[in-house]
């Protein structure tokens, strides 16, 4: 009797012992779960050109045309990229090569077809539909100007759109680290010496970047490299953009000359290197042109496409 009193009693501490351990084992899944819930998708509300907005659920499809540059530096993938004469942006493609494109001016039928639950637009500006249309088909956040100019703001913003603040604030931390970094070793090379940037397009024409045009940005402002003289007359950027002459590149006097101009820009390029203006100026004498044949991220504002072209010119300048 008392064997088998002892049995009962053990059986009875190990089944004691094993619910014990299942009610932790349950505690610790409740645990986890609650954490996991806390780290979803607070609603958001997002001062816009548009007024506020509000983000109640997390966006799954988004399009973001030519706002692509703020979603690769998160890590994120539109439904749609944008792109204009059958181009992309080339300088992202090697994380959106597999996205499909959306004409540069969102048709309505089209961007309706992407069944979007977020659309983030720089601009209605030339936008097919009105700014009704396209609440219509999903939320839709359009950006300040002044938001738009700012690579910070881009990703900050899109950061609070996508419940992603902080990834948005590393994301920002490294573009400083680079920036910092750039620019101590290029006040080493370069020095007080002058940049200029030139953009072959198409056959005949050629553009000269203002300090504040795209990312002439990074390149006077960030990195705090000297404009040419010519760079400095030419002022600020206005909205739009006209192509120098010939006879005015002939009066660049620059250190160093970054010349743009792809595979589509080759008579344009040829034109310009044969002819006397181009062989004449002291840049070009002295050796101290770099070709740049992928011009998409030069003529671009965000974060990658500023980086991108601080590595072009990093390299560039043997750093």
């Amino acid at each position: 009797m008392k064997k088998s009193l002892l049995a009962i009693l053990l059986f009875m501490l190990f089944f004691l012992a094993a619910c014990g351990g299942n009610e932790q084992e349950n505690d610790d899944n409740t645990e986890e779960s609650n954490t996991e819930d806390t780290s979803e998708f607070s609603p958001v509300t997002v001062e816009g050109e548009n007024g506020e907005v509000t983000i109640s659920e997390k966006p799954e499809r988004i399009i973001a045309p030519y706002m692509e540059d703020a979603l690769v530096a998160l890590g994120v993938k539109p439904v749609a990229q944008w792109f204009l004469g059958g181009s992309p942006q080339e300088y992202l493609q090697d994380e959106l090569a597999d996205v499909d494109t959306i004409e540069w001016n969102m048709p309505l039928e089209q961007t309706l077809s992407y069944e979007p639950d977020l659309l983030i637009l720089s601009a209605l500006d030339n936008m097919e539909g009105q700014l009704s249309d396209y609440e219509n088909i999903a939320t839709t956040y359009v950006f300040k100007p002044e938001d738009l100019a700012d690579v910070r703001k881009q990703v900050t913003i899109v950061g609070k759109l996508l419940g992603k603040e902080q990834e948005a604030e590393d994301r920002i931390d490294q573009y400083e680290e680079k920036i910092a970094s750039a620019k101590e070793a290029l006040s080493d090379t370069v020095g007080e010496e002058t940049v200029a940037v030139l953009w072959a397009i198409g056959g005949d024409q050629y553009f000269m970047f203002e300090q504040d045009r795209h990312t002439g940005e990074v390149i006077y402002g960030e990195l705090g490299l000297k404009p040419s003289p010519l760079t400095v007359e030419l002022g600020e950027a206005e909205e739009t953009w006209n192509p120098i002459s010939l006879e005015k590149i002939a009066e660049l006097e620059t250190d160093h000359l970054f010349l743009l101009g792809g595979e589509e820009d080759a008579a344009g390029i040829q034109t310009l290197q044969n002819s006397e203006v181009y062989k004449s100026l002291p840049v070009v004498q002295n050796e101290q042109v770099y070709r740049i044949t992928d011009a998409s991220n030069w003529t671009n504002r965000g974060i990658v496409a500023f980086e991108k072209t601080v590595d072009d010119i990093l390299e560039a300048f043997g750093e």
